[in-house]
């Protein structure tokens, strides 16, 4: 609906998709000419309403992103941060590959892409973007920082180790894909956008919610 609204009236259409449109094999980043296939039911919608996007020929900026988290509500880091308050040792996941990624980068990047797109409407930079901070780590490592920072920032913790597992010691009913890396030189390259390491937006993260 909205796609055709847009399309019927010249609006860009925002929509944002997810790394689970790949079946995550392999350990290189893929990029937006990747062929796709779904693990999951969600992966195979997201992967659908692309396409009916697509389809309506409205402007739009398709953004598949991953491992996005925010200050504000639940995320990785605080659980990881409950944890090891109160464990000695955790578990974490180490063969599941992918860039945390901020919602607030996420903003900023589709607030200039807008801009963008509105100010050179000659340029065609209708398409699908892939939208992640640079770098790359696993849970595993993602939870390291996370209480490395944590504790650079003075919260007192009680975990002394955490242990990387594979992802079989946590069976669940949907897959997750191992590899989430993705390529964003299109992004980079056709909007002249600069993506920061995952680092940095964790540590401001961190810094907000532990004050």
């Amino acid at each position: 609906m909205l796609a055709r609204c847009a399309a019927e009236t010249g609006a860009w259409l925002v929509h944002y998709s997810t790394d689970y449109v790949f079946d995550g094999s392999g350990e290189t980043a893929r990029d937006e000419e990747a062929a796709t296939g779904p693990l999951s039911v969600y992966g195979q919608t997201k992967l659908e309403g692309e396409a009916l996007i697509r389809a309506s020929g409205c402007r739009h900026l398709i953004l598949r992103t991953s491992w996005v988290y925010a200050a504000r509500g639940g995320n990785f880091a605080k659980t990881m941060l409950r944890l090891a308050a109160e464990r000695e040792r955790l578990t974490v996941i180490d063969d599941q590959i992918g860039a945390p990624t901020g919602a607030d980068l996420l903003a900023d990047l589709t607030a200039q892409m807008v801009r963008t797109a509105v100010a050179q409407p000659d340029l065609d930079l209708s398409g699908t973007y892939h939208a992640v901070a640079g770098g790359q780590t696993s849970w595993h490592g993602y939870a390291s920082f996370v209480v490395e920072q944590a504790r650079r920032l003075g919260r007192d913790l009680k975990v002394q180790t955490i242990d990387p597992v594979p992802t079989t010691a946590f069976p669940a009913p949907a897959k997750r894909p191992l590899n989430s890396r993705l390529d964003t030189t299109k992004l980079q390259a056709t909007f002249g956008l600069y993506l920061p390491p995952w680092q940095q937006g964790v540590e401001r993260m961190l810094t907000e919610i532990l004050g």
